[in-house]
């Protein structure tokens, strides 16, 4: 028999993703260790209950809630708190001593991700967070070691499951919104403050690292456009699904160039893509992300973008990696050079919009919408009429690609016309 060398692993956190780790790790050690090479010891799994009821039954001796004297004296750091603090300080008292982190808190990394992989860089040490971003959807490793010599153009997808199950309801199955949140809320999907998920600040962290990773590049929160799906109501998803389209919460994230100078765009909303378009098909709580790159050319990555197990697949796939590092030797693989390339505002983007407009039916009303997009030197490209009940007419009006500032000026002055009774709904159009 083999005799491996020991690595002390400790846990921090044991929620639905962290118990699932411990699990793994109780009942798949010799097998992990053939893996890797070591012997992984769970010394400890910090929590804040030791008596909180669990997913997973766990050895009731591996808790404690001194997170701090477990870390000490560790080689790797699994951080599953979640949160900012105290992650943030624990994560960097691992470094500092010298430990391995891996960690799936993506609010930690877009917040203070910098800093973060700054203080691995001065120890040596490595930060693996292949977990922060679609669950077991490997994503991150590609972009930092597989694409870390090709130029990624764009990076396009679905990241939030949550968003993507409540919208996929209310389009395959016709539930209002709060029909089908209910049902997300009932069945785990949504997170304990459910604004994270429904105002796309998930979605616009995950934009952010991938971003960050894309274009070696800082981005924090604050450089992402972020608008989430509280606005989208029945009546838009069955305006999309007569058009031979479907709603979907996007994370966009490209680089722009504009008389020689390179920018960046990050942007979370809610968009129509054509059903023909491989993320119409994406269903239920799943992830896919489209990475276009200068020589690979388009790829797609898909799968389950939430759950605890699935989750627990990317931490243990980051845990072995760090493992096999502390075997070899050498210090870990930092962040690669910060590029700094500025960031865009939401204006300068080019985007198509499809806006729907409840208006008088009279004559010259047309004329006159259409003469407010000619104004704004934006072109029609579609235009539908649908009758109403009381002498009323939809519009429906698809746009050319424009920029956005153009699209969005365009929309107000449409709110502020006589000829319009009101602005029923506005989409950007993606996925050509």
């Amino acid at each position: 028999m083999i005799e491996h060398r020991k690595l002390r692993v400790a846990l921090l956190g044991a929620g639905s993703v962290g118990s699932q780790v411990a699990n793994l790790l109780l009942t798949h050690r010799e097998e992990l260790a053939e893996r890797s090479g070591a012997e992984l010891e769970l010394a400890g799994i910090a929590v804040r209950d030791v008596d909180a009821p669990r997913d997973v039954e766990l050895p009731r001796e591996l808790l404690t809630t001194d997170a701090e004297s477990l870390i000490v004296g560790s080689d790797i750091v699994i951080e599953l708190m979640g949160g900012i603090e105290p992650a943030r300080s624990y994560v960097l008292a691992a470094l500092t001593s010298g430990a391995d982190v891996v960690t799936g808190n993506k609010a930690l990394l877009a917040t203070h991700g910098a800093e973060i992989f700054d203080a691995a860089d001065q120890v040596g040490a490595s930060v693996s967070y292949e977990a922060a971003v679609a669950a077991a959807i490997p994503i991150i490793r590609p972009l930092k070691d597989s694409l870390a010599g090709d130029r990624i153009q764009r990076i396009f997808g679905i990241v939030n499951g949550s968003t993507n199950f409540i919208l996929d309801k209310m389009d395959r199955e016709g539930l209002s919104a709060q029909e089908a949140q209910q049902l997300a809320t009932d069945l785990g999907y949504l997170e304990a403050d459910p604004t994270l998920d429904l105002e796309g600040y998930d979605a616009a962290q995950k934009a952010a690292i991938l971003a960050s990773l894309a274009f070696h590049t800082k981005i924090s929160m604050d450089d992402v456009h972020r608008e989430g799906i509280s606005n989208v109501t029945a009546e838009m998803i069955e305006g999309a699904r007569k058009a031979g389209s479907v709603v979907k919460l996007l994370a966009i994230c490209e680089r722009l160039e504009e008389d020689g100078e390179e920018s960046i765009s990050v942007r979370v909303y809610p968009a129509l893509i054509g059903r023909d378009h491989p993320l119409a098909s994406v269903h239920g709580g799943n992830n896919a992300v489209f990475v276009e790159a200068a020589a690979a050319g388009p790829l797609m990555f898909y799968g389950a973008g939430a759950g605890g197990v699935q989750t627990a697949s990317a931490v243990l796939g980051d845990v072995v990696s760090a493992a096999r590092r502390h075997i070899a030797g050498g210090v870990g693989v930092g962040e690669s050079p910060r590029m700094s390339l500025p960031t865009s505002p939401i204006g300068r983007i080019l985007t198509r919009y499809q806006v729907r407009l409840e208006v008088a039916d009279e004559p010259g009303v047309l004329a006159t919408i259409a003469g407010l997009f000619a104004d704004g030197g934006v072109s029609v490209a579609t235009v539908d009429q649908t009758q109403g009940d009381e002498g009323q007419a939809m519009l429906v009006i698809g746009t050319h690609r424009a920029r956005e500032q153009a699209l969005s000026d365009i929309v107000a002055r449409l709110a502020a016309s006589d000829a319009v009774e009101r602005v029923a709904s506005v989409l950007r159009m993606e996925g050509e």
